[in-house]
């Protein structure tokens, strides 16, 4: 760098810790703060002591690592350049009550083949029903435009944009709920042009398909621990359990407070944690909204999305072999996936394989408002019992529950209010998943992406090199650019 500069980053996940790893790599000096004991955010893991006296990491919810997720990945690579902290999940069925499971991971990677062969594979879906279909409708699933779409049919929900292709129930249940489900937010109330964005990301626009990978340890260890050595080892700061109240601008940059009192400076601010937190810090800084006005309309109205369970299944035996580690779950009133961590993670198989036992993790994506955590937990058990008969008879050795709301809204006409990465304020940036990009992404991937391009930003304005943003083709198979 031809000028010295130093930034400080409030809240110490992956889009954090993506801007973090990129400054410290260039020499900027970087004091990382994060409000929870541990680093990772929603990507975090937390050690508890089991009633048998075995203390086991619990992550704050499983998350998949598709292979399209290029900038997290080069996150990662850091640490561990072969990637050898993953490893593949096999298959990606659905499953209902009723209807037989649809397998989504072994289709051809690439479009529009894969498109092809779920039409001729799937069970769900078949030829003959295109011509129940409303063509229009369908053609904006394969002519994503990055303005366009938005311009178009951000003012619709997904439901709206459902009833209108005229699917077959089943194929509505089985390829798009449980689809619109895994953003953490409910159909009726999910933009229908976010439903098409996420549906290029994940489906058409990107060649590696909807195979992902999972670390084979807890985040901690797989993640948080080697990259804080490293950027510590680059003279990053990091201070846990330091949760920021207040921040402000100053003459040479801005300055920032914590709950215990503690003054932070530095020329820029990232701002990188969950829109809550965001909504918080925002509305108790009234100098921050002073300085950033627009900045402060938009993040006022900053929707949050709503509230979903974790529930985190110790159990004195064994699921059927043939089970996914992975399986998403269509129309149950609160489930709506699990997984196997015996058969994914370090620690839960070496559990299982003294006990006997089994790990598994049940997660309401979108849940009711109001009900505890144990309540939901034991709904999510007895469904699953329904969908594999052999939970019910599995007893439970322990429970950890708890219900969050972190995940950001995309509510119809949210686009062209949602805060991006550069504010109306000099020196001060946002990132995280619900901050808006310009790069096809979602979830980790969003948080990652804008971590980065926050980084950037501020590595151009003293002249040194931007980090590669990777991105997946832009446009949809069938959008005209023009």
């Amino acid at each position: 760098m031809s000028d010295p500069v130093d930034v400080l980053v409030v809240g110490g996940g992956v889009a954090g810790i993506s801007a973090a790893v990129v400054l410290a790599e260039r020499g900027v000096p970087v004091t990382v703060l994060e409000g929870r004991p541990t680093l990772g955010g929603r990507l975090g893991s937390t050690p508890v002591t089991l009633a048998d006296g075995t203390v086991q990491p619990v992550d704050h919810g499983f998350h998949a690592f598709f292979r399209q997720y290029h900038n997290l990945r080069a996150v990662l690579r850091r640490i561990d350049p072969t990637l050898g902290l993953l490893r593949p999940v096999p298959g990606y069925p659905a499953l209902h009550r009723t209807w037989p499971a649809e397998e989504f991971g072994r289709l051809p990677a690439a479009p529009p083949w894969n498109m092809l062969a779920l039409l001729l594979r799937s069970p769900s879906f078949r030829l003959r029903d295109l011509r129940r279909m409303d063509g229009r409708a369908a053609l904006p699933l394969l002519a994503y435009h990055p303005e366009r779409t938005f311009a178009e049919l951000d003012g619709t929900t997904a439901a709206e944009l459902l009833d209108w292709l005229r699917l077959p129930d089943r194929a509505r249940a089985m390829l798009f709920e449980v689809f619109s489900h895994a953003f953490f937010n409910h159909e009726a109330e999910f933009s229908a042009a976010e439903m098409v964005a996420n549906f290029h990301f994940y489906f058409l626009g990107n060649s590696e398909g909807l195979g992902f990978d999972a670390p084979d340890a807890d985040y901690e260890t797989a993640i948080w621990a080697p990259l804080a050595g490293q950027l510590c080892r680059r003279g990053t700061v990091i201070h846990r359990g330091a949760k920021v109240v207040r921040a402000g601008p100053e003459p040479t940059g801005w300055r920032v407070s914590t709950a215990d009192g503690a003054v932070h400076r530095a020329r820029h601010l990232l701002l990188a944690v969950d829109p809550p937190a965001l909504v918080e810090l925002v509305g108790g800084s009234p100098e921050l909204a002073a300085t950033a006005p627009v900045l402060a309309g938009r993040v006022a109205r900053l929707g949050v999305g709503p509230p979903y369970a974790v529930a985190r299944y110790w159990l004195g035996g064994d699921v059927a072999p043939d089970r996914a580690i992975f399986s998403s779950v269509s129309r149950e009133q609160t489930l709506d996936s699990v997984t196997l961590y015996h058969r994914q993670e370090t620690a839960s198989r070496r559990w299982a394989a003294h006990t006997g036992g089994s790990v598994l993790e049940l997660h309401a994506y979108a849940c009711p408002d109001g009900v505890p955590a144990p309540e939901l937990a034991e709904r999510m058990r007895r469904e699953l019992a329904g969908l594999w008969p052999e939970v019910a008879t599995l007893p439970v050795r322990d429970l950890r529950a708890r219900v969050e709301r972190q995940a950001p809204a995309f509510r119809p006409g949210d686009h062209a209010e949602r805060p991006g990465v550069v504010t109306d304020a000099d020196g001060l940036w946002l990132a995280g998943d619900g901050i808006g990009t310009d790069v096809p992404s979602a979830l980790l991937e969003r948080a990652a992406v804008t971590g980065i391009q926050a980084a950037n930003q501020i590595l151009r304005r003293v002249g040194a090199p931007p980090e590669p943003v990777r991105a997946i083709r832009r446009y949809g198979l069938l959008a005209r650019r023009r």
